[in-house]
């Protein structure tokens, strides 16, 4: 395959750890309810896995906000339960209520069913991976992802969404055979699954440890941090186009961990709104890029206020490495998806006030 040359490659620089105009900004979930024009797509598909597995749609939801803003990646439009779909549990979205499985993975015979799915029962995504970044005509890099191999076994095991995690756990630590059994299958179909966006024309992938931040400290480096190293190994280090494919991985409620998570090889590290990035800087910054970190919940103040967040976030970074070879980069983000109820103007406010507290002299 054959695609554009990039015009702004400001981010894959980032997350090189070279030096970069201004700091670059993309923003977890910038395809969402909160865009009128996604709620208008997604009423014409007529509901969200029929948005998701639909190329034309998922195309154009993916390019809407870039349309809007002056973002430096686009990042698919998916789900993070592609994968468990695929191995037949029966994913479905009920409307307010989140996803569910028909068939939660609960016992031993239901884990000793488990395989990696045939990846042709996802050619919707990477078929949509190619068609995004043919549409994209080098505009920004696209960012491909899955769920980690744990955040992927939580919602397997719960059978959707969970406030107390009771089920996986009481799996976790009444049958940690089981869920090593199941944690391993995870981990090798998510690998496969990047693998296949990559060769589709993903040019960085990331990995979302949702839910790793609920495990307690020591069972997190077992059974999330792991598997999550056996993704990372198993990837494709070069794109369909030859160019080397960067790595983000990105666990909500991490922080305790970074010191762990600075032996991940991977490049970038993605940060939660609860670390401080001048920390972590000083922690991991010499390894890896750092992504992060506004608390999503800045963006329902007002515009002013929300400039003052960000002078504040981009100085507790630091200044970035400037000039030649490589140093402690940022990438602007927030700390976890965007809400849906967020106006719209105060992403612009956002957008505007990243660019110009971080644009550094040519």
């Amino acid at each position: 395959m054959t695609f554009a040359p990039l015009a702004n490659d400001t981010f894959l620089r980032a997350c090189r750890r070279q030096a970069t105009p201004y700091t670059p900004m993309w923003l977890m979930r910038q395809a969402g309810r909160y865009l009128p024009e996604y709620r208008a797509t997604r009423a014409k598909a007529g509901s969200f896995m029929g948005l998701a597995t639909n190329v034309d749609y998922a195309t154009e939801v993916t390019l809407q906000p870039l349309d809007r803003y002056a973002l430096d990646a686009a990042i698919l439009f998916s789900d993070i339960l592609t994968v468990p779909d695929a191995m037949g549990l029966g994913l479905s979205f009920a409307l307010g209520e989140g996803p569910k499985f028909a068939t939660p993975v609960r016992d031993e015979a239901a884990v000793a069913a488990l395989a990696v799915p045939d990846m042709d029962k996802l050619r919707y995504v990477f078929d949509a991976v190619t068609s995004i970044r043919r549409a994209l005509n080098g505009r920004v890099p696209l960012i491909g992802f899955s769920g980690s191999p744990w955040t992927l076994a939580c919602y397997m095991v719960e059978g959707g969404g969970s406030d107390d995690y009771r089920l996986v756990k009481s799996m976790l630590y009444g049958r940690p055979d089981l869920m090593h059994r199941m944690l391993a299958i995870n981990a090798d179909a998510v690998a496969a699954y990047l693998n296949a966006q990559i060769d589709a024309g993903a040019q960085a992938v990331m990995v979302f440890d949702s839910w790793g931040g609920v495990l307690a400290d020591g069972i997190f480096q077992q059974f999330s941090l792991a598997y999550t190293a056996r993704v990372l190994a198993q990837l494709k280090r070069r794109g369909s186009d030859g160019a080397d494919v960067p790595r983000i991985v990105f666990t909500k409620g991490g922080g305790p961990w970074l010191q762990e998570m600075k032996a991940l090889d991977c490049e970038v590290l993605g940060l939660d709104w609860t670390v401080n990035l001048g920390q972590a800087r000083a922690l991991v910054g010499d390894s890896k890029a750092l992504q992060g970190n506004l608390d999503p919940n800045v963006l329902f103040a007002p515009p002013a206020a929300i400039d003052t967040e960000v002078q504040r976030l981009l100085a507790s970074f630091g200044t970035p490495h400037t000039g030649a070879g490589t140093g402690p980069t940022h990438i602007f983000n927030l700390g976890h998806g965007i809400s849906q109820h967020t106006p719209p103007e105060h992403v612009q406010a956002l957008v505007e006030a990243v660019r110009r507290h971080s644009a550094r002299p040519a």
